[in-house]
């Protein structure tokens, strides 16, 4: 069976090392060091507990989003128009003003708002709003 890192675990977690560490020190996923003393979590049980920190809510607050996405637009939210199923949002990203459709649910769930920092995700036709 494959074992990771502390390093290799909290890169696939989308922590820092220390986040990681700090959750093997505390006995939250469980370790064993190989011959070379360093300290390995066993492949399935960081796949369950991925899956028990997704549940959670968990990883830190300031990690960076990771995305296929390459053309990104930070800026601020200029509008927000809620429809009962749809919505538009509108990014000012400099001298760019972007426009996005998407459902109500997701500016919902983003707690998009006016004045709000955000960013657009261009990719082909789409639009893809994350918020920062």
């Amino acid at each position: 069976m494959q074992s990771y890192t502390i390093g290799q675990a909290a890169r696939l977690l989308g922590v820092s090392p220390d986040t990681a560490r700090r959750w093997a020190d505390a006995g939250r996923v469980a370790t064993h060091r190989d011959e070379a003393g360093r300290r390995l979590i066993d492949g399935r049980d960081l796949a369950a507990f991925s899956v028990e920190l997704a549940k959670a809510g968990g990883g830190e607050e300031d990690a960076p989003s990771r995305t296929s996405v390459r053309n990104a637009f930070p800026g601020i939210v200029t509008a927000v128009k809620l429809g009962d199923v749809a919505a538009q949002v509108e990014i000012q990203a400099g001298p760019h003003r972007l426009v996005s459709l998407l459902t109500r649910e997701a500016v919902e769930e983003l707690g998009l708002e006016v004045g709000m920092e955000a960013t657009a995700r261009v990719k082909s036709t789409n639009v893809h709003i994350d918020r920062v």
